[in-house]
């Protein structure tokens, strides 16, 4: 699907492109917005926020959020699925990353699963700022991280 997506502060804005309207707000109920990607099959977006928040939408429903998730400490920098694999990972300001199984069925009638798997961890805080971004390999289920520290991190037994 041609869709762009604009993250503002509170809200995300889809545009299709073909068209050249916008098609959609999504309120995602957070007050600031940090990173957000689109799960491969283009149906689901995952938001995440600087009020340690992980919001899932399923852009098939209304403009609220599915799910919302709180679990890391502090700030959350950077969020992402996995092309592959069904892995969804959140990286904060606390040092660690969040590492989820995210199912997301073919069938309409069953709500995607959200499961937590592991907590990675390896970055150290520097000045407030722990862990920055954070990347999925495009074909195995390894999960790259840069954090304040200086370091980057590969971790391979997700």
């Amino acid at each position: 699907k041609p869709f762009l997506f604009v993250a503002t502060k509170e809200h995300v804005r889809v545009y299709h492109l073909v068209k050249q309207v916008m098609v959609k707000r999504l309120l995602s109920g957070c007050r600031h917005i940090s990173s957000l990607d689109v799960h491969p099959s283009g149906d689901h977006l995952v938001v995440g926020s600087l009020d340690r928040r992980l919001v899932w939408f399923d852009l098939d429903l209304a403009s609220t959020p599915y799910k919302t998730l709180k679990y890391h400490e502090r700030a959350l920098r950077s969020v992402g699925f996995h092309p592959r694999y069904p892995l969804m990972a959140s990286a904060s300001d606390d040092g660690s990353i969040h590492v989820f199984h995210s199912m997301v069925y073919s069938d309409l009638m069953r709500n995607p699963l959200i499961v937590p798997v592991k907590v990675l961890r390896g970055h150290s805080t520097v000045k407030g700022l722990g862990t920055l971004s954070m990347a999925f390999h495009p074909t195995q289920p390894w999960l790259f991280s840069a954090g304040a520290d200086g370091n980057i991190h590969l971790f391979q037994d997700l």
